[in-house]
């Protein structure tokens, strides 16, 4: 199924979806980008501090799923404060366990980065450790997060054999698949569940909103976009350039969404779309050169800057400002 596809099945009613909820509900699609992901850890933060705001449904990829089933799993097991609680007890861990590897062991620029230039991560890590894996298995049961009283959770990934998008949601949810969907390939090797190999899920959708539109029961999408989308003057290093075009790609894939949603809207929608309002909230609008800081850092004194750049960013838009990326009319425009 193309993104187009995903856009246009918005036309045909979900199966088996509820009626939209009632009262201030929300939707939230969760970008990948690795340590930024700090910065959703924030805007969540100042989200769950709103008792009136109800949360439908929660997308993401790579750190955007690390973070959405860590805002579901606190949810379930002690509300909202819990969900606060185990998203800064993550973000913490991480910093803790993996100073000198960076994000979940990928490693700093310097380091393994260039390692990965020369070598796979079959033959630097043979083993395939992953800080990830204990500190998820802390913070998470998934088991529990199958309940029907569960937030709906909607993970993405991409398969290895067909570069196909595989979405797992809370029937499926395990510890593998929120690991498939951070694997970036350069630095870990695959992730096998039901004997497929699986990749960092935004290669696929990043973050998947198409499919959270179609689901979604809320009538409001926030998006938080983490991977920069502008950069100054012409890339001309090796290393600049391979920057540049990690951050086109990654992106890529939300701006062919935003605009499907928008063709979809046009062709003749329902009034479902018709009705579907899309905030976007940018890191790089708040994050003061974020295009030239690592996605592997998860130095304390970094990720609390993301996070307390995230709280802002989300206490204008609670506030009913409209963050510079705010999309709204048919209403994906």
């Amino acid at each position: 199924m193309t993104i187009v596809d995903l856009a246009l099945s918005l036309l045909r009613p979900a199966p088996g979806a509820a009626p939209k909820a009632k009262g201030k509900s929300v939707s939230l699609a969760l970008q990948g980008g690795g340590s930024f992901g700090a910065f959703t850890w924030g805007v969540l933060d100042r989200l769950l501090e709103d008792d009136d705001l109800a949360f439908d449904t929660v997308s993401g990829a790579s750190a955007g799923a690390i973070n959405a089933v860590l805002l579901a799993a606190g949810l379930l097991e002690g509300g909202r404060e819990q969900a606060r609680a185990r998203l800064e007890r993550f973000w913490r861990g991480l910093s803790q366990a993996s100073p000198g590897l960076g994000f979940g062991g990928l490693g700093k620029e310097a380091g393994l980065d260039f390692l990965a230039t020369v070598m796979s991560p079959y033959q630097f890590n043979p083993l395939d450790l992953n800080p990830l894996r204990a500190s998820l298995l802390d913070n998470i049961d998934f088991a529990r997060l199958a309940g029907a009283d569960a937030l709906r959770v909607m993970i993405a990934t991409t398969r290895v054999s067909d570069g196909k998008l595989r979405m797992f949601r809370n029937a499926d949810l395990s510890l593998d698949a929120v690991l498939a969907s951070a694997c970036l390939p350069q630095y870990q090797q695959a992730v096998m569940i039901d004997s497929e190999a699986y990749w960092d899920g935004g290669y696929a959708l990043n973050p998947p909103l198409a499919p959270l539109a179609h689901e979604s029961r809320s009538a409001h999408i926030l998006v938080v976009q983490l991977t920069p989308a502008r950069a100054e003057g012409l890339p001309r290093t090796r290393h600049d350039i391979r920057k540049h075009i990690d951050r086109i790609h990654f992106n890529a894939t939300l701006n062919a969404q935003l605009e499907a949603l928008r063709i979809g809207a046009e062709v003749g929608a329902t009034d479902k779309l018709q009705a579907l309002r899309i905030d976007t909230i940018a890191a790089e609008d708040e994050v003061q050169d974020l295009v030239n800081k690592s996605a592997t850092n998860v130095d304390w004194n970094f990720l609390t800057e993301l996070r307390d750049a995230g709280r802002r960013a989300a206490e204008i838009w609670a506030q009913g400002g409209a963050p510079a990326g705010s999309r709204g009319g048919a209403k994906v425009a």
